[in-house]
């Protein structure tokens, strides 16, 4: 943990109907002074959205052969490179080399996310999935961010409903293809 990192809780109730998944957990998430709430949030977001056994989320910023939330299996064998933000496009080919898949969650808008990567070399760019948000989703959850907070997440045919803190959010989970 960097020092400076603000500790924050996260007593998470997880249903997602699409995967057949339910799940309640508690999580304690250290979020780096150059973290924005918006990547945070968006990381918690990509840890409960592809929850299953053995996912944890990395050391953080200061990790760099990394992504923000990874899957191992028992063995130890990375399963998941789960990349948050706008990661470049050496960082996915060198994740989706290590691991078996390879997602991105952002915040930001898909498309120039994307606009970097066309005609990069990225290893099995067609399997690699990128996952946003409806625009303003992220923004509009992130003033009811507390230090300790219980957050709902549901998933129904791609359709996020998030409860934050009493706060009620509703998002499609938009995915978008590498070409």
């Amino acid at each position: 943990m960097a020092v400076g990192s603000t500790i924050l809780t996260f007593d998470v109730q997880l249903a997602d109907t699409d995967r057949g998944i339910y799940e309640d957990f508690s999580l304690r998430v250290a979020r780096h002074p150059s973290e924005t709430d918006a990547y945070m949030l968006t990381r918690m977001l990509a840890y409960g959205l592809e929850y299953t056994e053995g996912i944890t989320f990395s050391e953080g910023i200061s990790k760099t052969d990394e992504p923000a939330v990874l899957v191992r299996d028992l063995t130890g064998a990375l399963m998941a490179w789960i990349e948050v933000g706008a990661p470049d496009a050496e960082r996915l080919h060198y994740g989706s080399r290590l691991a078996e898949r390879t997602v991105i969650y952002t915040h930001r808008d898909p498309a120039k996310v994307m606009a970097p990567w066309e005609g990069k070399r990225i290893h099995r760019s067609e399997h690699i999935r990128v996952f946003s948000f409806d625009p303003g989703f992220i923004d509009s959850a992130v003033p009811h961010l507390e230090r300790r907070n219980t957050m709902t997440l549901t998933v129904t045919e791609h359709v996020l409903y998030l409860d934050l803190n009493g706060a009620n959010l509703t998002s499609a989970i938009h995915e978008h293809e590498l070409s």
